[in-house]
């Protein structure tokens, strides 16, 4: 084989993906971060395809299945698995509006099914152990977490809400999400009641000091508010001290638990997605294994011809 053949071979298309990179930081203004794992994302879609002597260029939309099925045999994280597909959509969309495929091949490319991982939460009981073990020293802890339990907001949403955020008599609140974008989520009592206590605290302490401050949750750092590290900090001494194992708990577990446990207690998806602040209802549908669990129940429980471990015999 020439050396012509042998430069479309694999590895020195490296200056496709090189470009496509230029362009993301350019024209979409894409993190560092980003830019890093798409290049080794892409880098490592050119290595596949080199070892088969597949130009590039040329892949088809077989060739790049292939390599999304040796990632997922690979053993590679769903989220890992996920940003590799969107890496070469986007960088065939880009070779594709250039000219330089002439047909995208991967139009319409899906991920290989995998087992997606069930969310993980913590028990009613425990919850309210972390928030009443917080109660006894923390009275901005204990808000917080009531806060985040009623609303399932993220942690970024909940260190950065303002005091603007809560209507007067404090029964809902404003959440910037992603993208800037609104909702507006009731809070229960519990959470209407805390941060009734916490606002007039901090209005107290605000004047007695005579330093106003537009953050619902401030500190003394140059950020003006608690961090999303500082409350992760304070959450694990708080589980420890409720005694549960501080691996388990995390803002996002109760997230997690926000969403678990209403779905548990009968509400509908739509609503829970609309306060998660989910695009999409498929996102919000890892919460149905709640369901599934629950109509095992009914079904083992109801059912007249349901098997009795305790009988041992059916009916």
């Amino acid at each position: 084989m020439n050396d012509d053949k042998n430069k479309h071979r694999g590895i020195p298309f490296q200056k496709y993906i090189d470009a496509f990179l230029d362009v993301m930081v350019a024209e979409r203004g894409a993190s560092v971060r980003t830019i890093a794992a798409y290049g080794k994302d892409l880098t490592d879609l050119n290595g596949f395809l080199s070892a088969r002597g597949i130009d590039l260029r040329k892949a088809t939309r077989t060739d790049l299945e292939e390599y999304l099925h040796s990632i997922v045999k690979a053993g590679l994280s769903a989220k890992t698995q996920g940003r590799r597909l969107s890496a070469l959509r986007e960088f065939y969309r880009y070779l594709y509006s250039e000219d330089l495929i002439k047909k995208n091949p991967a139009d319409y490319l899906q991920s290989p099914k995998i087992g997606q991982s069930l969310p993980k939460y913590l028990t009613e009981d425990e919850v309210k152990r972390l928030i009443d073990k917080a109660d006894e020293n923390d009275v901005r802890m204990k808000t917080m977490l009531e806060v985040l339990y009623a609303s399932g907001m993220r942690v970024s949403e909940l260190v950065g809400l303002t005091v603007l955020a809560v209507t007067k008599d404090n029964k809902t609140i404003t959440i910037t999400g992603k993208g800037n974008k609104e909702r507006i989520v009731p809070l229960n009592e519990p959470a209407a009641v805390a941060l009734e206590d916490w606002i007039s605290l901090h209005r107290d302490n605000s004047l007695n000091k005579g330093r106003e401050s537009k953050w619902l949750f401030p500190s003394w750092g140059k950020e003006g508010h608690l961090t999303r590290d500082g409350f992760f900090k304070a959450l694990k001494k708080i589980a420890l001290a409720a005694d549960i194992d501080p691996e388990r708990v995390s803002p996002h577990v109760l997230r997690h638990s926000f969403a678990s446990h209403l779905v548990a207690h009968d509400a509908d998806l739509r609503s829970v997605q609309k306060m998660l602040g989910h695009a999409d209802i498929a996102t919000t549908q890892i919460y149905t294994h709640i369901l599934q669990d629950r109509l095992k129940k009914t079904v083992e429980n109801s059912h007249p011809l349901a098997y009795s471990a305790t009988k041992g015999k059916f009916g």
